[in-house]
């Protein structure tokens, strides 16, 4: 399951926490944590001493709305030529996936980075749309082409989340009754600790910002679960090797200037207030929603998700991926009916992925 050096040292925090003698509901909300818990077999580890651990909405192409993708969808089949990360060209709706659109003749591609949308573009005589998604992690790769002149032909479609106020929903809706999160540690590496510490205030409730080793994740909760029993509420950093306080200056200097936070809807969950980034209105000239807003008027509507995908559910920890009637039958990683089994961070994906073959 561990590496050998490690098992001794895992078996002692699962111990500790054992010996805690409890009952608790964790959230994490980071697609590699999902992959960490159920590749090593921890939520079963965890579950045998008390301790449930849930996946919110921690994964970027997951949390995209079928809106989203729907609008990047129009640009394709109205002459535009649209770039995205891989993930995004399979996303369902009820107006088909990107591919769909590349395979009826529209200039869809694949792209790695910003950067290589911008040098696309660069070679193009007709228009071009980055499609950009992420949390913190991502946002500041987004700003640094804007930093210098990008071509006359080149625009963003900011997908863009942030953290803070989906979980502050999550707690406000109170369906999922969580106890403590288990923050992304490379959200924190950009942001630091400050913006979790609001809900530490509000909420009372304890946070633990950790790594992505499974050693990493066992002492997270082990941190939780002493915070609970010393009735602390506190934002904890288990992640010292790279977290620091203040994050990382430059990168959120860097954001504060390029974007502004916005009301948007997430997959599964309703308008969240200031919870999204868009181009501040300097960056007019490249933002696809001013510059291309005659295309994307003509977007149809689509359902939120596909009829029987539960993506939505999953993402807000009310159920698992396993709870969903379309897992691994009408829902496959080759055939999937929502994004959670289309992306690598997705919760489906990863449940069909171990199912059975856990290390």
């Amino acid at each position: 399951m561990f590496k050998l050096r490690d098992e001794a040292t895992a078996q002692k925090i699962i111990q500790k926490i054992k010996a805690m003698n409890v009952d608790y509901k964790f959230m994490h909300v980071c697609g590699t944590h999902q992959d960490t818990m159920v590749r090593f077999g921890i939520d079963w580890m965890l579950k045998e001493v008390g301790v449930e651990i849930k996946q919110g909405p921690g994964c970027p192409v997951c949390v995209t709305t079928s809106k989203e993708i729907a609008d990047a969808i129009t640009l394709a089949r109205n002459g535009v030529t649209v770039t995205a990360f891989g993930d995004m060209m399979r996303v369902p709706t009820t107006i088909g996936t990107l591919n769909d659109a590349k395979a009826d003749g529209c200039d869809v591609r694949i792209v790695y980075s910003i950067e290589d949308a911008v040098r696309m573009a660069k070679e193009l005589s007709k228009d071009l749309v980055f499609v950009s998604v992420g949390f913190e992690t991502t946002a500041p790769s987004t700003c640094v082409p804007l930093q210098k002149e990008v071509p006359e032909n080149f625009s963003i479609y900011s997908c863009h989340r942030i953290c803070p106020p989906v979980l502050q929903t999550i707690l406000d809706l109170g369906e999922s009754k969580v106890q403590g999160f288990i923050q992304p540690g490379h959200v924190a590496v950009i942001t630091g600790y400050g913006m979790f510490q609001d809900l530490a205030d509000k909420y009372h409730i304890p946070q633990v910002i950790t790594g992505f080793e499974p050693l990493d994740m066992l002492m997270a909760v082990y941190m939780l679960c002493k915070q609970m029993k010393e009735g602390r509420a506190e934002v904890e950093n288990e992640y010292t090797r790279l977290v620091k306080p203040e994050g990382n200056v430059k990168a959120r200097k860097l954001m504060a200037e390029t974007f502004e936070p916005v009301d948007r809807a997430w997959r599964g969950f309703p308008v969240i207030k200031k919870s999204a980034l868009a181009l501040k209105e300097k960056y007019a000239y490249c933002d696809a929603t001013k510059v291309h807003e005659d295309i994307l008027e003509k977007t149809p509507e689509v359902d939120a998700e596909a009829r029987g995908c539960r993506c939505g559910d999953v993402l807000r920890g009310l159920i698992s991926s396993e709870e969903c009637p379309m897992f691994g039958k009408g829902c496959k990683p080759m055939s999937p009916m929502g994004p959670c089994m289309v992306s690598s961070e997705g919760g489906c994906n990863i449940a069909f992925r171990f199912s059975g073959k856990r290390l």
